[in-house]
């Protein structure tokens, strides 16, 4: 009994004959087509199950040629065949609709690995027609599941009315790509989309930086500085992490969005501006209205729509998906040859519960495709130690013998991390408050949570 039907195109005769005889000995139907006018022709009338495709041929190539059969047959699955020069053609070849990729010479034990997925995973395994979209160059939302089109829809829809939109969601969900979605699709595309991570600096310094100052406003302010609400005038602002804006910021943001004006630090006269304002925050915001640290009216102005994006383990279905366009286009930015996505590591991925979200896949295939070593990447992935490894997680994993001054290093790394995410638990992540009870600077807490990668408990 047949395995599945295959058809091989390319224009070299060695490799069909190869290619065939490999096939059939696994008990395939093989057909074979010499040019892409000949494949299009088999895929209309045998209707194989894969196709496998050669990138570079004469007459129309490989690109051409996928690009037609995903409109004449958009089910049946192509497996590109190409040499490792040949990134840029891969990664376009997959925004076509490839479902997978295999360098030549064609090795068969991968080529065994990725026709069994195909055959045993009837749905897409790479974003196909209407399943990602680019919102900005490089810049991807995927929708390959129910929940995540619903997502996608809604945000299309609410683009369209100029009110605020709120953004929950774990860390590293996507978040800014969504509210670069909203944008994309508003009456304000053509114009000006600016993100502010409201936790990454001072109250004093977000004020300045959001709505701007005067000469004199403070030391060092010698001539005047527009904020990012005057140079987004007329566009689309993201207010990232705004469960960290202070209460007396968050004052005055309620009245940019009461009355479409504000005043610079220092300033006299009020400034117009036609802003349309996103926020995003991983907190739980009933939580901190509870507990003073947002104020009701500003929440109940921001969330006139609520989108909640799921965390990746919520849409698991969609890792295989993100996994190969995170292999590509990483693969693409650094000029690296592509490694193979085999079943074993998509096993491996689906498997894992990924705390970071989609930051931290993105970040394991940039390990894997510096390490080269596939075995290593799954055990990391087995091991629950993807995440971004502190200095502390370093020196327990790398040294072989470490000495006696890294143990004691290691050790001291350790005990500043739990005395950090101690105190930020303690003050519901407020991190002036945990700056002061740690007697350390609000500059120097933002440094350790960033080496640290400390997040919320409650997130991962």
């Amino acid at each position: 009994m047949s395995a599945g039907h295959i058809l091989i195109v390319d224009d070299e005769p060695g490799m069909r004959r190869y290619l065939q005889t490999v096939l059939e000995l696994d008990s395939y139907k093989v057909t074979t087509a010499a040019n892409g006018e000949e494949a299009l022709e088999k895929v209309q009338r045998d209707r194989p199950d894969v196709v496998l495709l050669d990138m570079v041929m004469p007459g129309p190539d490989g690109l051409e040629t996928l690009k037609r059969i995903r409109e004449s047959r958009p089910a049946t699955k192509v497996i590109m065949l190409s040499c490792v020069r040949d990134t840029r053609k891969v990664a376009m070849a997959m925004r076509l609709g490839a479902h997978d990729y295999l360098s030549k010479p064609v090795q068969k034990e991968e080529m065994d690995d990725v026709l069994r997925f195909c055959m045993e995973h009837p749905g897409p395994t790479v974003p196909g027609a209407g399943e990602a979209i680019e919102v900005v160059q490089g810049v991807y939302f995927f929708a390959a599941t129910e929940q995540m089109r619903l997502i996608r829809a809604q945000a299309m829809q609410v683009a369209r009315f100029d009110f605020p939109v709120l953004l929950l969601g774990e860390s590293g969900t996507g978040k800014e790509v969504l509210a670069q979605l909203i944008h994309k699709y508003s009456d304000r595309a053509h114009r000006t989309f600016l993100k502010v991570n409201c936790a990454a600096m001072p109250s004093e310094l977000l004020e300045s930086e959001l709505f701007g100052y005067e000469p004199g406003a403070f030391t060092g302010a010698v001539k005047a500085k527009p904020g990012k609400f005057e140079l987004c005038n007329k566009g689309t602002i993201l207010l990232d992490e705004i469960g960290e804006m202070s209460p007396a910021l968050q004052a005055k943001l309620l009245q940019v969005l009461q009355d479409g004006q504000f005043s610079r630090l220092g300033g006299r006269h009020p400034v117009k501006v036609d802003v349309r304002v996103l926020a995003a925050t991983n907190i739980n915001m009933t939580e901190s209205i509870a507990k003073k640290t947002f104020r009701e009216d500003l929440y109940y102005r921001l969330s006139s729509f609520v989108l909640s994006m799921p965390s990746l383990r919520q849409r698991r279905e969609e890792i295989s998906i993100m996994l190969r366009h995170f292999m590509i286009q990483v693969a693409e930015r650094y000029a690296c040859p592509l490694l193979a996505v085999s079943p074993r590591l998509v096993e491996a991925c689906e498997n894992y519960s990924w705390p970071g979200n989609i930051r931290e896949l993105e970040n394991f295939v940039k390990r894997y495709l510096v390490l080269g070593d596939e075995n290593a990447a799954i055990a990391e992935l087995e091991r629950g130690t993807t995440q971004k490894r502190s200095p502390a997680d370093v020196a327990r994993v790398e040294p072989q013998n470490p000495d006696l001054k890294q143990m004691v290093k290691t050790l001291k790394n350790d005990a500043e991390m739990e005395a950090i995410a101690n105190a930020l638990e303690e003050n519901g992540w407020n991190r002036k408050h945990a700056a002061s009870m740690l007697n350390i600077s609000y500059k120097a807490l933002l440094y350790k949570i960033r080496q640290y990668d400390i997040r919320p408990r409650h997130a991962g």
